[in-house]
């Protein structure tokens, strides 16, 4: 019987093309990740990791190799199909929290749900509702991106990641633009989530946010030198989520 992986990568490459040179961001990787897991990948500046998880998640398309999500090749899809894939199975966590100015943190959140016909007004309110639940953020609904923390933004913008119940999680240095104590704070929230069940694929260049994930691989001039489990997956579903952050 053949194991589903949750995200499949079979020999991806990228390749840059700039005047005649060719810059080579991956290079033949080959990547299986599981439903539940949390995976951190690390590596010196230019590695390719951004690079990585911007193929994963359907942002960047890979000049080489298949990309197998859920079971189903989405590496060859249609740019219209892959963003309908973009929008509905993956999460996305940015370092600059990309948040709209003009939209308060409800609008901020509901924002990836507006493109779906699939779902009712009632629908996207409720949703938008657990999702500010789930990172402490109900009662500042009404507020603008202006009024907020870094941090608090940050908490915005992981429900935003949330609200559409995503097959996974793209974190790419969801801690960069925040102090230690506030970085610590949406680690932890982070590590909450995982153990409630989402799936999380984070790159970061901290060490110490890279321990808190279960699994670490390393990057190296576009190829994976290390592949290593920090401590074997223990998600409850039950399990509530008290975000202190």
């Amino acid at each position: 019987m053949t194991t589903q992986h949750l995200i499949d990568l079979q020999g991806i490459k990228k390749i840059f093309y700039t005047d005649e040179l060719e810059t080579w961001a991956l290079d033949n990787i080959h990547l299986t990740i599981d439903s539940g897991e949390y995976v951190a990948i690390s590596g010196p500046s230019g590695c390719g990791k951004s690079t990585l998880l911007s193929v994963m998640g359907l942002m960047n398309s890979s000049t080489e190799g298949k990309y197998l999500l859920n079971g189903a090749e989405v590496s060859g899809l249609q740019q219209a199909e892959q963003a309908r894939v973009r929008n509905q199975e993956i999460g996305f966590i940015f370092q600059a929290f990309n948040l709209i100015g003009d939209l308060n943190v409800f609008e901020n959140v509901e924002l990836p749900l507006t493109y779906r016909s699939d779902l009712s007004r009632k629908q996207r309110h409720d949703l938008v509702v657990t999702a500010l639940e789930q990172v402490d953020m109900s009662q500042r609904q009404k507020h603008f991106p202006a009024q907020l923390s870094g941090g608090q933004q940050q908490r915005v913008a992981i429900a935003r990641a949330l609200v559409g119940k995503p097959k996974v999680l793209l974190a790419d240095e969801p801690t960069g633009n925040l102090d230690s104590k506030n970085a610590q704070l949406v680690m932890d929230l982070l590590s909450a989530l995982h153990k409630r069940g989402s799936s999380i694929v984070m790159v970061t260049h901290d060490p110490r946010s890279a321990e808190q994930a279960e699994r670490q691989i390393s990057l190296f001039d576009g190829k994976i030198v290390d592949d290593r489990r920090l401590r074997a997956a223990a998600v409850n579903p039950e399990s509530r989520i008290r975000a202190a952050v």
